[in-house]
């Protein structure tokens, strides 16, 4: 509760106060931090403002907002109503809360234009920075098995469990929100006892679904690199960068701590989750126990590093709505911005509907497997 309130009150700070200003020739700008989403509105990018204002204010508020209200009822030992439906979405909002990569946007923006003007951080900028540090104290500090059970104790195991069995030839699934194991129905839709969740021995469609996603990923892959992502108009002379021409140019410019985190955000970890989820799609049918262990370990790297790539993201909303001098010194938005955060949402959408428990069913024995391929077609 502590955390949240404090981190809320960061927020608030930050919404509240100047972001950053820069000042050249006598021209002189400075933003708040919802600029960066409303200035990308100007320039007839609805969608990628939307992305922006969202994750690294509006689903964090809610986040905040959430657990403040679960907390209270908990500390008061009477839950408060909707806790069940609050506690259930806020295992998916933690994906999508972006503050933390917003700072490294913000840093790498600052360090792209130190040498052509003069910068001040606004009281905004350092509570926004304690307000991602309390954001991310706040989600490693709930403790969603402490919680549930709070919320409405521990029921026990359906009868006849076996500990020494799997899951699926039991007709048993784990509820992914809450966790407490459940035993399938054949015949009609099955819903965790606790929490109220949708459960299934195995997500329906998940590999077409995950293929649906990176297919439609890889294709705003090549116009998110062959299009500018953004262009720089400096002394009434206007230049295109894309993705590849940004982190070649601040590498000879002598940035290349920053070029490297451009190339990895923004390069590597688009395309390294491309080809790792399309491997995982086409070896999943021929898992087995020497290698299972090592996939399931790549997926989640995979899933936790998707969000990273939107540095790039962050970096073009904050000089957008910054740099705006004229013939002087101008940055707008490029085609390549939306068709960029287009990728990056796509492949976290194609990571969370890969269903990491297919990797091991070859490892079951048959007529687990039998059970597995009926409860995915339901």
């Amino acid at each position: 509760m502590a955390l949240a309130i404090a981190a809320f009150i960061a927020l608030l700070v930050a919404i509240s106060f100047p972001f950053i200003s820069f000042s050249v020739s006598g021209v002189s700008n400075r933003i708040e931090i919802a600029q960066t989403a409303t200035a990308l509105i100007n320039f007839h990018q609805p969608i990628v403002a939307i992305v922006v204002i969202m994750t690294i204010i509006i689903l964090p508020a809610c986040y905040l907002l959430a657990v403040m209200w679960l907390q209270c009822g908990l500390m008061r030992h009477q839950p408060l109503p909707f806790s069940r439906d609050i506690a259930r979405i806020l295992a998916r909002l933690t994906p999508w809360m972006m503050a933390d990569v917003f700072i490294i946007g913000a840093l790498v923006s600052l360090i792209k234009i130190a040498g052509l003007a003069q910068i001040s951080l606004g009281l905004s900028f350092w509570a926004f920075c304690v307000f991602a540090f309390l954001l991310l104290l706040t989600s490693q500090s709930l403790d969603a098995d402490w919680m549930w059970f709070s919320l409405d104790g521990e029921p026990l195991a359906p009868e006849g469990t076996q500990i020494a069995q799997g899951a699926a030839e039991q007709h048993l699934t784990g509820c992914p929100i809450c966790g407490l194991i459940n035993r399938l129905e054949t015949r009609q839709a099955t819903r965790c006892r606790r929490c109220h969740e949708r459960l299934h021995s195995r997500h329906p469609y998940s590999l077409q679904r995950t293929w649906a996603f990176l297919v439609a990923a890889a294709i705003m892959y090549i116009p998110a690199n062959l299009y500018p992502i953004m262009n720089v108009t400096s002394l009434g002379k206007t230049s295109s960068s894309t993705i590849i021409g940004g982190v070649v140019e601040l590498y000879q410019s002598g940035s290349w701590p920053i070029a490297m985190i451009i190339f990895v955000a923004s390069v590597m970890v688009p395309v390294g989750k491309l080809f790792a989820l399309s491997w995982l799609c086409l070896v999943v049918k021929r898992s087995h126990k020497l290698n299972a262990h090592s996939r399931t370990v790549l997926y989640r790297i995979t899933e936790f590093i998707g969000r990273w790539s939107m540095v790039d993201v962050f970096v073009v909303a904050i000089l957008v709505a910054l740099i705006r001098a004229g013939a002087l010194m101008s940055i707008t938005p490029g085609p390549a911005e939306l068709a960029f955060g287009a990728v990056v949402v796509l492949t976290m959408l194609a990571a969370m509907s890969f269903d990491p428990r297919l990797i091991w069913d070859q490892a079951l024995p048959r007529s687990a497997r039998s059970h597995t391929a009926s409860q995915e077609i339901l």
